[in-house]
Order: structure tokens, then sequence, then C-alpha cells
């Protein structure tokens, strides 16, 4: 079956992330949990929040900062699957304009 990669991408600046009440923290955590439940044939790899970002090139290497703030892996039939499955991610509620990129990860042939 094929997977996917999820990437979340953040729309919130530091100032609106450390906004959120604990109450507000404990809703989506309690979303999350609903619809990694929802969802656990297909997850994958449930991810992890994305931190100290460094991009290596032949050059060297460099720190750098982008929009993308976690991960995830799902299993689906089709790319449209896995669509649907991450549309239902409570992240595309948590700020406006917060988005997934769901990218197919063929398996490699021997």
């Amino acid at each position: 079956m094929p997977r996917f990669l999820a990437i979340l991408n953040g729309s919130a600046g530091d100032i609106d992330r450390v906004g959120l009440t604990e109450q507000q923290q404990a809703d989506f955590m309690t979303a999350w949990s609903a619809w990694a439940q929802a969802h656990q044939t297909a997850l994958i790899d449930p991810g992890a929040p994305l931190f100290r970002k460094r991009r290596v090139t032949a050059d060297g290497v460099e720190e750098f900062e982008d929009a993308k703030v976690a991960y995830a892996v799902v299993e689906a039939d089709s790319h449209d699957d896995a669509v649907r499955i991450l549309g239902e991610h409570p992240h595309l509620t948590l700020f406006r304009g917060n988005s997934i990129e769901v990218i197919e990860c063929p398996a490699i042939l021997d």
C-alpha cells in the first residue's frame, strides 16, 4: 500500500503560538488524539514536531527556518485517500492559514 509523507506547515508566528492557552493546547491534543485513533490503521508514523533545522550542502551546513512545524506518515490506497485522511487533521484548524503537504513516497524497487 502506498505511503505518504505529510508535512504540516504553520502560519502562526512565535507570539501566536505562545499565546495559546493551556485549554486551547489541551483541546488541540484531544482533537489530535481522536484524529489519530480514527485513522490508526493508516497512521504508520504519528510524526513529531520539527525543530533545530540545518541544511547540508556540498558547501557546508547552515541553520534555517521555514514554516514546516511537524510531519506524519500515512498509508492509504491512493493519494486522494491520503489527502482525505489528512484533511481531517486538527492542525488545519489550530491557526488560520495552516496547511499540510501530502507527498507520495513510492517504494523503491529492488
